[in-house]
């Protein structure tokens, strides 16, 4: 902070100022623009709910980058953002949520063509949710290509870059910015802020995330395991998946064995009541990831 401003502020020394998040689109001034870059594309979406099957899209917003080798953002692309009338009215939960209204959604409809060609463009999608996102979005644009998936929530250990909790708004925070949230749009660029943060070893966060979506993992299902060892699966990392009724975690190809041995020990063995001899493992790629 300028000394000039604790002079006339001595109180502003214990005081973290956060500045709004303003991308505008061109060239970054960073990285390596002239050796091989990725294009990537941030999406977004706002829904009428958080049901895959009943609730669809009413914004969706997109914006392309580009990075290097290094995970440095060298230029940043177009803000594109789109609306659609879903037919019905808005549950007031989501007028409040999103300050999206019925009339601002009248007559609306995304622009198919256009998005398709965004994805078409892009080597990589990117969402902060992308179990959420990718679903509504696929389920929506059947014409949408097929692309590699990276999740900023899911694909960056945010603990060892030095923050704590997973959302958005809070991760920027730590960032020392700020941006309007539940809005695609803001959303989308706060990824990309995000993405340009140079964790503890001086590396940008989306080498990270690339590596992460370049690297297979296993999609593990604690098949069968019994209500009394739902607290150790827990505390393993692993989540319940109510419709079907079972606790399931994912893991890298460096984990899996290891994981592996921890159910057989902790679950599976005699006496854990387990109803089942194994979990259930599914290889995954950025392919198959998330949908």
């Amino acid at each position: 902070m300028p000394a000039e401003i604790l002079a006339i502020h001595p109180a502003l020394e214990d005081t973290r100022i956060l500045n709004k998040i303003d991308l505008r689109p061109g060239l970054t001034g960073l990285g390596n623009i002239d050796g091989l870059t990725t294009t990537a594309v941030v999406v977004d979406v706002e829904t009428t709910g958080l049901d895959h099957e009943r609730d669809v899209i009413i914004e969706l917003a997109m914006r392309r980058f580009r990075y290097d080798d290094d995970g440095v953002i060298v230029e940043i692309g177009k803000a594109y953002t789109w609306r659609e009338d879903p037919g019905f009215s808005l549950p007031e939960d989501i007028i409040r949520l999103t300050g999206i209204t019925d009339a601002d959604l009248s007559g609306h409809r995304l622009d198919e063509e256009m998005i398709v060609k965004i994805v078409n463009d892009a080597e990589l999608v990117i969402a902060h949710n992308s179990s959420f996102d990718r679903p509504m979005l696929e389920k929506r644009l059947a014409l949408l290509p097929g692309r590699p998936w990276a999740c900023s929530c899911e694909g960056i250990d945010w603990r060892e870059a030095g923050f704590e909790g997973r959302s958005l708004g809070y991760l920027a925070m730590q960032a020392s910015r700020y941006f309007d949230g539940h809005r695609a749009e803001n959303d989308v660029d706060a990824v990309i802020e995000l993405l340009r943060y140079e964790g503890p070893d001086g590396v940008p966060l989306m080498y990270e995330l690339n590596e992460h979506a370049l690297s297979d993992s296993h999609l593990i299902e604690a098949c069968g395991a019994a209500f009394e060892v739902k607290d150790a699966l827990r505390l393993r990392g692993y989540r319940w998946n109510a419709p079907e009724k079972v606790w399931w975690r994912e893991v890298s190809d460096r984990d899996l064995l290891a994981e592996q041995a921890w159910l057989a020990l902790h679950i599976y063995a005699s006496g854990k009541g387990a109803r089942h001899n194994a979990p259930r493992i599914t290889r995954r790629t950025a392919f198959t990831r998330y949908r």
